[in-house]
């Protein structure tokens, strides 16, 4: 009976490891064909800059979103948020930029998503998202 308490608590301790690894199901930082919302594949329009001057891609759902209006809501969301006009601690709440809603994201979820920020309007939404590293 000894043996069998002993066998359950590794048991408990392999499954709570397991459960701890650091992996997620979220899609990988610079997927650009990773669905949303029921939106389809996604593509990346380009490249811009966070307030922090971090290079983020610009993707958007395919056939959705047009690449040049996603690009002008990025920038002037990150114009804002230099600006300091941004709500919230560090500019971390919610603010509308030319019919969209723009939020940036927590640094974990970042660290987690590689999603920098996002931008939506009714059930569409385009993402900042950290380029994939080079490996």
């Amino acid at each position: 009976m000894q043996h069998a308490g002993q066998m359950a608590v590794v048991v408990l301790i392999v499954a709570l490891a397991a459960g701890c690894s650091g992996r997620s199901s979220a899609p990988p930082a610079g997927s650009s064909s990773s669905p949303s919302s029921g939106q389809g594949a996604r593509k990346t329009c380009g490249t811009s800059y966070t307030a922090a001057h971090v290079l983020v891609e610009v993707q958007v759902p395919t056939r959705v979103v047009d690449c040049a209006a996603a690009l002008r809501v990025e920038a002037d969301y990150t114009r804002e948020l230099a600006a300091g006009d941004a709500p919230g601690n560090g500019g971390g709440g919610s603010m509308p930029v030319d019919g969209w809603t723009c939020q940036g994201y927590p640094t974990p979820q970042i660290l987690q998503t590689g999603r920098a920020s996002e931008c939506h309007r009714a059930n569409i939404e385009f993402f900042a998202v950290l380029p994939a590293p080079n490996t």
